[in-house]
């Protein structure tokens, strides 16, 4: 353990002076953020079936998409109307599924909540040896007291005192891991002084610390008149690796902060060009920054970054979306006009009533993307795992043999849509109703279906057979990997239905271009029910018809942002958007 002792640096009275004490709340604490910077071809037949052939109809796809009734996620047989930003990725809708499973059961333990009661004031000695005997279970009272102080959020004055104790009891000696901890709340506090304090300690006891110091002294050094200091420790980071993107975002703020422009922008083109995905509150700093400047320069460099939002897909918070359209709004005579508004479902915005880019990829994106996907997942992937080449090989020339596909169905997926409800007559609802489109379906399955069962109905599954071609896998194989090729196999036009996200599969995909792509095509392919009617009549959720991505058409931005209030997860996206646009 590294150790410091306090004796010929500085006297302890004047290194743990006696402030006034500032009533803290106890509150959550980012503090670890800081501190961890076969199947045979003989017997094909059996297992798949055939309709006749007929030409792929899209139009009826479309008409099917278009005429679907979308309702809001509830029990079984709502009929309330669904709001437009219901589909399947809009952010917040996973949760509301979540919430929805009434089926689910959350065996989980509650939190364990802590209630200690930490001291309230600084203590003398007495105090601090009284305090620590009612602990005699802690094998390391001083170091689990310091962290459930910095958890706290705990006063300095009282985080002093431990320190004091500490150091009385032990020769001058105070460890490291409490310094750090003490360090932790003195940037928590904003208390510059005893930041630089205990940076002079470090710097004259160690030639060189752990990633999680260097990023505390940053971060309280850059709000100080030696701020340029803070930049001495980004190089000594260098010197055994690469800065997080947190020790840049403070570099950079340090310097915003100070005026000195021109590095701030130096080390945000570091950043980028060690790969690092900057944070979103180092970009906003500079949108802050730039307020009432007229500065062309200084202008492109922040477009820049919002074609960087777009390239990478990224989406700035609310309070992020607030600093663009205030900047927009400032720049001297450019004339700039923002709003909060949402894209109607045919892809107009509410605000302007521009049409905001396709969901839909171009031909050449929709080649590209195949043939990654064919590359990296169908012939590269891990389905291998879970079935073989000798069923994949027959899987293929099965699909050769049949006209495109208009839908392919997850068929094990959708069977399982609604628990109380007999698998076999969900999928034959299902089917039945896409079949009177017209629609030229692909069921994919696996064997244990065609079995007689309390769950699986044979003449129920005859009738799925008559009305699509059907697949029927080994029961260890994966869907995934089928559904995939056929629905790529059979055009730009097929669409795909599976409650699947496809994660596992996207991950295969090893750039971040073809994952961009992968989620695009998947956004505007994937059907999902979401409720039965009365009368066996299936809903579908809406596909939406525009892309969900920052773009400009030059006289105006249209920039996806994120609530603060809602939770989103990674695949999902934004249903708010900020519209700016050039008064004429």
């Amino acid at each position: 353990m590294m150790t410091f002792c306090f004796t010929g640096i500085r006297s302890l009275p004047k290194l743990w002076k006696s402030n006034p004490y500032l009533s803290v709340g106890p509150g959550h604490s980012y503090f670890s953020l800081f501190l961890k910077d076969c199947c045979g071809i003989r017997n094909q037949q059996k297992w798949f079936s055939l309709k006749a052939v007929s030409p792929q109809n899209t139009k009826a796809v479309n008409l099917l998409i278009a005429k679907a009734r979308y309702l809001r996620k509830g029990d079984e047989g709502s009929n309330k109307q669904v709001s437009s930003d219901s589909h399947l990725f809009a952010a917040g809708a996973a949760k509301k599924r979540s919430q929805m499973n009434t089926h689910r059961e959350d065996h989980a333990l509650p939190p364990v909540r802590n209630t200690i009661q930490l001291p309230t004031r600084p203590l003398n000695s007495e105090e601090w040896d009284k305090f620590k005997e009612d602990f005699k279970g802690k094998a390391n009272f001083e170091s689990w007291i310091i962290s459930q102080m910095a958890d706290c959020h705990s006063s300095i004055d009282v985080a002093k005192s431990l320190l004091a104790w500490v150091a009385a009891k032990n020769n001058g000696i105070v460890g490291y891991d409490l310094l750090v901890k003490y360090l932790y709340l003195c940037v928590f506090h904003k208390h510059i002084s005893e930041v630089i304090d205990v940076y002079e300690i470090m710097k004259a006891r160690y030639k060189r610390l752990e990633p999680g110091g260097y990023t505390l002294l940053i971060q309280g050094l850059i709000h100080s008149d030696r701020w340029k200091e803070a930049l001495l420790l980004l190089e000594d980071i260098k010197k055994v690796m690469i800065p997080s993107k947190k020790n840049y975002n403070d570099c950079i703020e340090g310097a915003l902060l100070h005026q000195d422009v021109n590095l701030a922008w130096n080390l945000y083109q570091e950043l980028l060009g060690h790969n690092l995905i900057p944070m979103l509150k180092t970009l906003k700093t500079f949108f802050d920054f730039g307020k009432n400047i007229k500065d062309d320069q200084y202008s492109n460099k922040l477009l820049d970054i919002l074609l960087y939002l777009r390239n990478n897909h990224l989406y700035p918070g609310e309070s992020f979306a607030h600093s663009i359209k205030t900047w927009f709004e400032s720049v001297p005579g450019e004339q700039w006009k923002g709003q909060f508004t949402t894209i109607q479902e045919s892809g107009q915005c509410s605000g302007c009533g521009k049409t905001i880019e396709s969901i839909h990829l171009s031909p050449e994106e929709y080649e590209f993307l195949k043939e990654k996907i064919m590359r990296d997942v169908i012939d590269g992937g891990d389905q291998y795992k879970k079935t073989t080449p000798q069923e994949l090989e027959r899987f293929q020339n099965f699909v050769k043999c049949c006209p495109p596909f208009d839908i392919v169905i997850d068929g094990l997926n959708v069977a399982k849509t609604f628990p109380k409800a007999r698998e076999s007559q969900v999928l034959l609802h299902v089917v039945s109703q896409l079949a009177k489109q017209n629609l030229q379906l692909l069921v994919l399955g696996r064997k244990h279906m065609l079995t007689q069962h309390s769950r699986w109905r044979k003449d129920e599954m005859k009738k799925v057979q008559k009305q699509a071609s059907c697949f029927f896998a080994d029961n260890i194989s994966a869907d995934d990997p089928f559904l995939l090729y056929a629905t790529l196999h059979s055009g730009n036009h097929c669409k795909f239905i599976t409650k699947d996200l496809m994660r596992d599969h996207k991950a295969c995909l090893h750039d971040a271009k073809t994952q961009r792509l992968f989620f695009k095509w998947q956004q505007g392919h994937q059907l999902a029910i979401i409720n039965r009617l009365p009368g066996s009549k299936i809903t579908f959720q809406c596909i939406p018809s525009y892309d969900t991505v920052v773009q400009t058409t030059g006289d105006s931005w249209h920039i996806p942002y994120d609530e603060d209030l809602l939770e989103r997860y990674s695949y999902e996206v934004p249903t708010k958007w900020l519209c700016l646009h050039r008064k004429t």
